[in-house]
């Protein structure tokens, strides 16, 4: 993952996004309580915040990559619940 990632860019904070998508469509977070990235009760926050469905999974930042059957299932569930 190291060899992928590339730092962000300065202006993307600058830019518009327009209106934020959570206030109008549901969402889902899946929520690791062991990432030292994004703190566990900073997750859940901005996860409330935007009315999400949240589960939380026993990982670390890289839960796509450790945890791909939560992402799968998490996934799934939105997809069975939003027409």
């Amino acid at each position: 993952m190291s060899v992928t990632q590339r730092p962000g860019s300065g202006t993307a904070p600058n830019e518009s996004s327009g209106e934020p998508a959570w206030k109008t469509v549901p969402s889902w977070a899946l929520v690791g309580t062991n990432d030292r990235i994004i703190p566990q009760k900073l997750q859940v926050s901005m996860a409330e915040r935007a009315h999400a469905h949240i589960e939380k999974v026993r990982s670390s930042h890289a839960v796509t990559v450790s945890h791909p059957e939560a992402v799968t299932r998490i996934i799934e569930e939105a997809a069975r619940t939003v027409h």
